[in-house]
């Protein structure tokens, strides 16, 4: 954005402070990949967040809103708007429940609230990203999503009011809420979890941390899961893994630049070093096409694509 120098002057001190320009993508993302975002402007609070989305409201400038950069693809040209880098990260306590910031870390948070004699969350050790990019694609595995312990979230709509909603307003599915593509930030969440037995809970927390090691490119760029998992075919089945198919279908052998398949997981690509958004994109519309072809099916990206 050229006069991204000029947005910047115009702004209240207190925020010009915070705000950064030309921040490149690639290292807000677990993928790292991506171009510079014109202005980076971090959300420690709600008047932070009600500030910066007037501004982008005011000026008719695009923004998005940013977690911990999982689940994302930025295109290497970057975005020409403002990117709200959710940096909340408070979390209290008052008996079962827990108050916390949307921009702490999921795994963080379930690693802080066993500290704190609460379980419930151990199912999603090593999920990666933040406690409110989480809930905006209700996060889970093993039979749980975090939609369950939801008992309320601050949120900031997209026309500038901030509203405490439950969880009948996140509309949870799976992989899924209705307010995933609404431009709606969440800045806080309540979650009710139980007094159980943590040594049991911290058990569980490292065999599914160590599973996870296993099968994930932990040490290795990669956005997460890049399709979602099928509908069950009949009532009460599980859910047909993406990965299952896209690795009958031959997608382990498959590369396109320096973005390749993970060896371990199908459903998964992978940044071997220097991987542009044009790799990863073409990369991911072959797996796409070749479970079409030999199956007939319709793979739904579960990354999002952050246009320029």
């Amino acid at each position: 954005m050229d006069d991204a120098r000029t947005l910047l002057e115009s702004l209240p001190l207190d925020l010009q402070a915070q705000v950064q320009r030309s921040v490149p993508l690639n290292s807000l993302t677990t993928l790292q990949v991506g171009g510079p975002a014109a202005l980076l402007c971090p959300v420690f609070n709600p008047e932070h967040a009600l500030r910066f989305q007037a501004l982008a409201l005011d000026r008719q400038i695009p923004f998005f809103i940013l977690g911990g950069g999982s689940n994302v693809l930025a295109d290497d040209r970057g975005f020409r708007g403002l990117i709200l880098h959710v940096s909340t990260e408070n979390l209290d306590r008052k008996g079962d429940t827990v108050r916390a910031g949307a921009g702490l870390s999921f795994d963080g948070l379930i690693e802080r609230t066993l500290g704190l004699g609460l379980t419930g969350l151990e199912f999603a050790s090593g999920i990666p990203g933040t406690l409110g990019g989480a809930l905006v694609g209700n996060a889970g595995c093993y039979g749980h999503e975090i939609g369950e312990f939801l008992v309320e979230a601050l949120l900031l709509r997209p026309d500038g009011r901030l509203e405490t909603v439950g969880p009948e307003e996140f509309g949870f599915r799976y992989r899924e809420t209705d307010l995933r593509e609404t431009g709606t930030v969440v800045l806080e969440a309540v979650l009710r979890l139980q007094r159980g037995d943590v040594d049991q809970a911290m058990n569980l927390r490292h065999e599914r941390i160590l599973d996870r090691r296993t099968k994930h490119p932990v040490d290795q760029p990669s956005a997460g899961s890049w399709f979602r998992n099928l509908a069950a075919a009949e009532p009460g089945e599980r859910r047909q893994a993406a990965g299952v198919l896209l690795e009958q279908a031959g997608a382990k052998d498959m590369s396109e630049g320096k973005a390749r398949v993970f060896a371990k997981h199908a459903n998964m690509i992978i940044n071997t070093g220097g991987a542009t958004s044009a790799d990863v994109l073409k990369l991911a519309a072959r797996m796409k096409f070749a479970v079409q072809e030999k199956f007939g099916v319709h793979l739904v990206e579960e990354v999002r694509y952050l246009e320029p």
